[in-house]
């Protein structure tokens, strides 16, 4: 252990901060309701998927947004998430920190993995919903190639589907900007 991490792990449970002690190693380190997650490094598809996404999105991002890619977003000092794409508030992304909260959060966007179906279906969107973000994506490629957009409903605080997209489908949503995307230029070649 590094002398940054020789009080790991931390008595009780884990917060926000005590990943801040840990070392730039590109592991992926999340926070549930204090218990550390740990996640495999995503699998090709997923990259794949996750980089054409990004630039789909950036090729219509207003100015003052930004779509950013794996940053955490703390969304109190139990919990601290790694969406697969965000797009955030361009002022909150100049200050090159990587962490975000959520009033600076626009959009949350997670791809489905094996390892985390029910986090990705479920818990995430749960607590993000929670935490006031106002949009959020969920991208399936298990069974069938899918990404289905909500919106948060804030009298309830839970997320409502706006759009379906599957197939050859066009993304075509008009909020939080207006967005165009043909599903198959993201889709990744292996998938």
């Amino acid at each position: 252990m590094t002398a940054a991490t020789s009080d790991m792990p931390p008595q009780g449970e884990w917060t926000s901060d005590d990943l801040d002690r840990f070392p730039e190693d590109g592991v992926r380190r999340e926070i549930v309701d204090g218990v550390l997650h740990v996640t495999p490094a995503p699998s090709s598809v997923h990259q794949a998927l996750s980089g054409l996404l990004f630039y789909a999105l950036s090729l219509s991002c207003p100015e003052h947004l930004f779509v950013t890619q794996a940053n955490d977003v703390i969304l109190s000092p139990r919990r601290r998430y790694i969406p697969d794409l965000l797009v955030v508030k361009f002022e909150a992304a100049k200050s090159q920190t990587g962490k975000f909260v959520p009033d600076e959060v626009v959009l949350a966007a997670e791809i489905v993995s094996p390892s985390t179906k029910s986090i990705d279906r479920v818990t995430k969107p749960t607590y993000y919903a929670q935490a006031g973000i106002p949009f959020y994506w969920l991208i399936e490629t298990s069974d069938e190639f899918s990404l289905t957009a909500y919106e948060l409903n804030s009298d309830d605080m839970t997320y409502e589907p706006i759009g379906t997209f599957s197939g050859d489908d066009t993304v075509r949503l008009d909020r939080p900007w207006p967005i165009e995307i043909p599903l198959p230029s993201v889709r990744p070649r292996n998938l």
